[in-house]
């Protein structure tokens, strides 16, 4: 019985010497504060996606939300607003890197006001992607001339095939990017019994990219302001290796791709998926703000009810 005692206390104390090892400490060396290092392992990079059998989806609803870092909830999404912050990047920040790495990006339809991604379609040449990124000194959207290099978000070397962020033109074009627009699909599992949804595309959206005319069609503005779509699940991997910028407590610290999985965002309802092919505020149909806010509410709800309905007797 000694013997055993002695045996159990040699290997809890070799459990605690090894799991004191691994202790993360909050301070470095210099003593700062280690607020924005993660000590990354494959296993934490791993991206958990729970698998919806086809037969189970008994219901579903396409949805477009527009996501406005405006919104106090979203400034997580817009900030850093510089491109050289050595901890932190936002959202359109990464979605550049991204790009640079080789992220796929796909054109919107050539029909004007049909602003549904179509990623069946091949992906776009990398060599069209600066032209739509090219900017002007006050923001504005240039003319797409290649060499007007300087103000290029990315650079092309035809040569390489590889992609050069400039930082020149950054300031300048994310002051006018604070938008972008969301393809979602809404549906229920019924081996899981609850309701599930799903980020299909996320596009970003440039107000400057649009010239407007007197009685335009919203749908025609929103399609303008569309620079391109990217398939969100392509772009989940470099979201899961970016802490978003933290919000008062700089020790609670998700990724991006965790932002979005428990959707800490805010957004709202701009159209469906519908016969029509028409978006919530398109006035030029006869919706006033005051019915483009109505049927708003309707979507909403009918998603929210839809999963307490089936439980009604």
């Amino acid at each position: 019985m000694r013997k055993l005692c002695i045996i159990t206390c040699l290997m809890l104390g070799f459990t605690f010497a090894q799991a004191q090892h691994y202790v993360n400490p909050f301070f470095d060396s210099k003593g700062s504060a280690r607020i924005s290092v993660s000590e990354y392992t494959p296993a934490k990079d791993t991206i958990i996606q729970t698998f919806h059998r086809n037969e189970d989806v008994v219901w579903a609803r396409y949805v477009y939300r527009i996501i406005d870092m405006r919104q106090k909830q979203n400034y997580q999404l817009y900030f850093p607003a510089t491109p050289d912050d050595p901890d932190y990047r936002s959202l359109f920040r990464v979605i550049l890197d991204a790009i640079v790495d080789g992220l796929p990006l796909y054109v919107k339809s050539s029909d004007v006001g049909d602003i549904k991604p179509y990623f069946d379609n091949d992906p776009m040449p990398r060599e069209m992607v600066p032209p739509i990124l090219n900017t002007d000194r006050d923001g504005s959207m240039g003319d797409g001339n290649i060499a007007t290099s300087d103000y290029m978000l990315l650079n092309y070397d035809s040569t390489t095939n590889q992609m050069r962020f400039n930082n020149y033109s950054y300031a300048g074009f994310v002051r006018n990017q604070y938008k972008y627009l969301i393809q979602e699909v809404v549906f229920f599992d019924r081996h899981t019994s609850r309701m599930h949804s799903k980020i299909i595309g996320i596009a970003p959206l440039q107000a400057d990219n649009v010239t407007y005319y007197e009685d335009m069609p919203v749908m025609d503005a929103l399609y303008g302001q569309i620079l391109f779509w990217i398939a969100f699940d392509e772009l989940r991997p470099y979201l899961a290796q970016q802490f978003v910028i933290p919000s008062q407590n700089e020790t609670k610290r998700v990724t991006f791709d965790e932002f979005f999985q428990k959707h800490l965002y805010s957004a709202y309802i701009v159209g469906e998926g519908n016969m029509y092919n028409r978006m919530l505020p398109d006035t030029h149909y006869g919706y006033s703000p005051r019915e483009v806010k109505r049927e708003q509410a309707r979507i909403e709800a009918e998603l929210l009810d839809f999963e307490q309905d089936l439980w009604e007797y």
